[in-house]
């Protein structure tokens, strides 16, 4: 008897005994969530790289149809490049899986953002190539500045390539061939990220926006010496705020990088170490420079 009594004695916890064990489990939990973080964004980086390299080969499947890259901006007067009012991204969309929404865009083709489609309109559906997992100016697809008006494109077109810039004004048509780029197409950059929304005043990049030359404020564009001048060549920004992110450069999510595709296919992870120049060199498609060691 003396020893269950003992036995009922010892059945519990002391009080030390829990806190010892909670202690144990905040400790455990603390080591955890940075790990988990990890992990989410290692996932969320290679989604990101493999969205971009979908944009850098639908512009190449695009080329094998129709013996020329896509433009920045299409338009009705430029009917080689898209006989309607639109974007690279709408001209791409048969080329990632997604001719359904394109069908709907072409029907409408001085209109084709507003198109109706699917019961709402065309730039309120969503396509997930065109959405980095870490770009936190994105809710719930849509870009964060234009919730409920226009869906989010967390990446930006080279402007140096897919937009020449001539008399009038129009970037309705590719800078060069794609066998034809003088810096050569590994050294030149055709996508990279840009926040969906920056900037206090509003702008950013949306996918169906109608082109470079209604607006430069939401189409997805990069290297856009066009509006911004030599500023367009500016170093990309790391995991700035929305607030402070700015329409003038590539912006990145992700920590200490930034996702570039390159025009023969590969997808570069750049790191926050690269220096202005090489960003540049590698906008640029003429400059006749080879990339630096740290792009």
């Amino acid at each position: 008897m003396a020893t269950f009594s003992w036995l009922k004695k010892r059945a519990g916890f002391t009080l030390i005994e829990l806190l010892v064990v909670i202690a144990i489990i905040a400790i455990l939990i603390a080591l955890l969530v940075p790990a988990v973080q990890k992990v989410r964004e290692a996932a969320a980086r290679i989604q990101c790289t493999n969205n971009v390299k979908q944009m850098v080969l639908a512009s190449h499947n695009y080329n094998d149809t129709k013996k020329t890259l896509p433009a920045l901006t299409s338009s009705t007067g430029a009917p080689k490049y898209g006989n309607y009012q639109g974007g690279i991204l709408i001209t791409l969309l048969p080329f990632i899986e997604q001719q359904a929404i394109y069908n709907f865009a072409i029907v409408s083709p001085s209109n084709t953002w507003d198109a109706p489609c699917n019961g709402s309109t065309v730039r309120q559906q969503a396509v997930p190539v065109y959405i980095c997992p870490s770009d936190f100016t994105v809710s719930s697809n849509w870009s964060g500045a234009q919730v409920g008006s226009w869906m989010a494109s967390s990446y930006g077109a080279n402007l140096q390539i897919f937009g020449t810039v001539r008399a009038g004004g129009n970037a309705d048509a590719p800078a060069f061939p794609l066998g034809n780029i003088p810096d050569g197409s590994s050294n030149t950059i055709f996508f990279t990220e840009a926040y969906s929304a920056s900037g206090a005043t509003g702008s950013g990049n949306l996918w169906a926006y109608p082109g470079i030359d209604w607006d430069w404020h939401w189409h997805p564009v990069v290297g856009n010496t066009r509006s911004f001048g030599a500023t367009a060549f500016g170093l990309p920004q790391f995991q700035v705020t929305q607030a402070a992110a700015s329409k003038y450069y590539a912006n990145s999510p992700h920590s200490g990088s930034i996702v570039a595709g390159m025009g023969d296919g590969s997808v570069r992870t750049v790191n926050s170490g690269v220096s202005q120049i090489s960003w540049q060199y590698a906008l640029m498609a003429n400059d006749n420079q080879p990339l630096p060691s740290d792009f």
